[in-house]
């Protein structure tokens, strides 16, 4: 397994599952990491890997992350550029631009997404399931569309 290492990026381990599935034996046990990493500069990326140890998970993950990286457009005061509603599954997040010196109000993966995003000032509201692989999904393409026909 090839690995995409940079020391621009940083990156942040958002959550560890146990999973397993049931085979003829019995059940077999894999972790799932979800790992989101960022520039703090407007680039954004999230990852997701499977394996039967920790650390093997995290490092697909953060590879996966690294080359799903999405550029997201910020303004000179440090916020999104519009209002936007984005749902993803049964998750459903507002993001709202916010005045200089606000900072992020945001809850669990949104503002890590946010935060590793490099914008400064936002309001956001989660609504639904609490899903963190659907809001972390939300939250990135809901910053990409916020960005988009301005």
């Amino acid at each position: 397994m090839k690995e995409i290492r940079d020391k621009t990026y940083e990156e942040k381990v958002v959550e560890i599952k146990r999973v397993s599935r049931t085979v003829k034996g019995g059940k077999r046990i894999s972790f799932r990491a979800l790992v989101i990493v960022g520039d703090k500069n407007g680039k954004v990326g999230l990852g997701t890997g499977k394996a039967a140890e920790v650390s093997v998970a995290i490092k697909k993950a953060n590879n996966q992350a690294r080359k799903k990286l999405h550029l997201i457009r910020i303004n000179e005061k440090g916020t999104i550029l519009k209002e936007v509603l984005y749902r993803y599954g049964s998750t459903k997040i507002i993001l709202r631009p916010a005045p200089e010196g606000t900072s992020i109000i945001a809850g669990g993966v949104i503002r890590t997404v946010a935060e590793l995003a490099g914008v400064k000032n936002l309001v956001t509201k989660s609504i639904g399931s609490n899903n963190k692989l659907n809001m972390a999904k939300a939250a990135i393409f809901g910053l990409l569309k916020a960005g988009e026909n301005v």
